[in-house]
């Protein structure tokens, strides 16, 4: 128990002391999470809409593979990643491997299915509803898109948060790809990992009330946008 009370304490103190080592790591995370959400936005956000309102040969499989790879176990995308940016792989000519941009690309992979499955079931509710009415004024497929995507720009948010949330909390394809390098690629779930099998657990406790904060952060924020789009409805 005083071992507990203790590492809290310790905790606190690496808090509220700004230490710069514990910054960085925080920093670090939070650059390349974003950067990952950022770019799986830019490729799921079009991918879901084109796939929930076009009709194409094998549009059903692809529904699926999205729905699947929203469950992609980390450790085997951090392997695939590795295989391809070593020293042998195809891509290992561009020097990538255990550097943050590894990282941001095997975040990237692991996001974009669940923005991407997402934004095809919203698109395709709302396809539904406002179907009919897009048709009746020839919307152009790019004008209809950009419509849907904008009505549906509060469900969107929700699964931006929800993508950045699976980012922040990873730890198997980073550690893989980044190699948890210290003032290079460590970042705060690597990091608790790293200081826990050390024993310093006031550091990773640290670390883990700053992660826990912002997993309450996105949540917050979810469930303030749902009850502002709640609102919303309400009144029109």
């Amino acid at each position: 128990m005083d071992t507990f009370v203790t590492a809290f304490a310790e905790a606190g103190a690496l808090l509220v002391s700004f230490d710069l080592g514990f910054l960085s790591i925080v920093g670090l995370s939070m650059r390349i999470s974003l950067t990952a959400v950022v770019l799986a936005c830019l490729i799921g956000f079009p991918l879901g809409a084109i796939v929930a309102l076009t009709h194409f040969p094998g549009r059903g499989a692809v529904t699926l593979l999205l729905n699947t790879f929203m469950g992609l176990p980390p450790v085997v995308v951090g392997l695939i990643v590795f295989l391809l940016l070593s020293r042998a792989g195809p891509l290992g000519v561009l020097g990538l491997l255990f550097t943050p941009a590894a990282m941001i690309i095997a975040q990237t992979i692991l996001v974009t299915p669940i923005i991407a499955a997402l934004t095809r079931q919203i698109t395709s509710d709302l396809w539904i509803e406002y179907g009919e009415h897009l048709r009746s004024l020839n919307a152009s497929p790019l004008g209809t898109v950009v419509t849907l995507i904008a009505d549906a720009r509060y469900s969107l948010a929700t699964v931006v948060l929800a993508g950045f949330g699976r980012a922040i909390a990873e730890v198997g394809a980073v550690m893989i790809v980044g190699g948890n390098i210290d003032h290079a690629t460590r970042v705060m779930t690597t990091a608790i990992a790293l200081e826990t099998s050390k024993g310093n657990l006031s550091t990773a406790l640290g670390l883990g009330i700053v992660l826990m904060a912002l997993a309450l952060a996105a949540n917050a924020a979810v469930q303030l946008i749902n009850s502002r789009a709640q609102r919303r409805a309400a009144l029109a």
